[in-house]
C-alpha cells in the first residue's frame, strides 16, 4: 500500500492567498498541476527558488526563460523524475474519483505508473527506441493499456494520420531513418496514442525549420482542443524558446529567471512587458536560443 497525499486545490490557492494566473474561481475547483514552494540544489547550487504556481485543467501554459533558469528541472519535477528538496509538485489522479491532486513525493513507483498512464510526453531529443516506428507506439499501448497487437496498429496508423504521416509509408521505419521533423512527429504520434489528458513538451519545436515547426505548432494546437465537444479537456505544459509557437498559441506564459517566477500571465501581457528589463534581454535571445542545435548533431528539419 502507499500514501497518496491529496489536497483541497481551491481552499489551498485561497489559504496562501497568491495572485497567480489561475483564472476562474470554477477552475480552481479543477487544478491539475500544482506547483508549491518548489526548491531543488544541485552540488550547492540552487536552481530552483520557492517556484509556486497552479495549472487549472484544461490550460495551455508555456514554461520559458533563458538557458540555466530551472525550466528543465522544473518539468523534470511536473513527471516525477525529481524529487524537490522543499516544497510539493501535486498532479491530478485521473485513476481516482474527482481526479484529487496527489502529492508525487508520496508515491511509490506503482501509483507513479497509475497516474502515468494518463500523462503524455514528448522529450526534446523525443526519446525513441531504436527499433522500428510501429513499435515506438505500439508498445506502451500492449504493455501499458493491453491492446492486442492488431488494436496496436490500427491505433498507431489512427496517430500517424493525426500528425501527417502516411501510415503505409512510415510504420515499418527505423528510428534512423527519419528526419528530424519526422522522428519529432512520431514522437508526438506516441505520446497521442495513449489517449492522455495531460501533455507536456520540451522545446518540440527547437531547431526545425520554420515549414516543420508550424506544423508542430498546428499539431499542439489541435492536440490541446481535442474532445472539447465531448465536454472534456487537455491540458498543456510547453517549455519553449520559440517566439511564433507563442504567438500563434497565445498560451499563458510563466517565465522563469535565475529560478523563480519574473513573469506569469497571458501571452499578449508578456508581449506588452517585453520592453521591461526583466523580460527584455531573455526576449532578445529567444530567437538564438530556439534555432540552436541539439546535441545529437543530427539533420532537424
Amino acid at each position: 500500500m502507499h500514501a497518496t497525499n491529496t489536497i483541497d486545490a481551491e481552499a489551498d490557492v485561497k489559504a496562501r492567498g497568491t495572485s497567480r494566473a489561475v483564472a476562474t474561481a470554477e477552475e480552481n475547483a479543477a487544478i491539475e498541476v500544482h506547483v508549491e514552494l518548489l526548491h531543488k540544489s544541485f552540488s550547492g547550487r540552487e536552481v530552483l527558488r520557492g517556484i509556486d504556481f497552479d495549472v487549472p485543467r484544461g490550460q495551455m501554459l508555456a514554461i520559458v526563460g533563458n538557458s540555466g533558469s530551472g525550466k528543465t528541472v522544473l518539468l523534470e519535477h511536473v513527471i516525477g523524475q525529481l524529487r524537490p528538496d522543499q516544497g510539493r509538485v501535486c498532479l491530478a489522479d485521473h485513476e481516482s474519483d474527482g481526479a484529487p491532486l496527489t502529492d508525487l513525493s508520496t508515491l511509490d513507483d506503482n501509483a507513479m505508473d497509475r497516474i502515468r498512464i494518463h500523462w503524455g510526453v514528448v522529450f526534446q531529443r523525443n526519446a525513441l527506441l531504436s527499433g522500428s516506428v510501429y513499435e515506438n507506439i505500439s508498445l506502451p499501448l500492449i504493455l501499458v493499456k493491453g491492446l492486442s497487437e492488431d488494436e496496436a496498429r490500427q491505433k498507431a496508423r489512427e496517430v500517424l494520420e493525426e500528425v501527417g504521416l502516411k501510415p503505409d509509408e512510415t510504420l515499418e521505419k527505423k528510428r534512423d531513418e527519419l528526419s528530424g521533423g519526422m522522428e519529432k512527429r512520431v514522437a508526438i504520434a506516441r505520446a497521442l496514442a495513449m489517449d492522455p489528458l495531460l501533455l507536456l513538451y520540451d522545446e518540440p519545436t527547437t531547431a526545425l525549420d520554420p515549414e516543420h515547426a508550424k506544423l508542430v505548432q498546428d499539431l499542439i494546437a489541435k492536440t490541446h482542443r481535442a474532445h472539447e465537444k465531448d465536454g472534456g479537456k487537455h491540458t498543456s505544459l510547453i517549455v519553449t524558446h520559440d517566439k511564433d509557437l507563442l504567438y500563434r498559441l497565445r498560451p499563458r506564459v510563466l517565465m522563469l529567471r535565475e529560478g523563480q517566477v519574473s513573469f506569469d500571465g497571458s501571452y499578449e501581457e508578456f508581449q506588452k512587458r517585453s520592453d521591461s528589463k526583466e523580460i527584455r534581454p531573455y526576449f532578445e535571445l529567444m530567437p538564438g536560443l530556439h534555432l540552436r542545435p541539439t546535441a545529437r548533431g543530427r539533420n532537424h528539419r
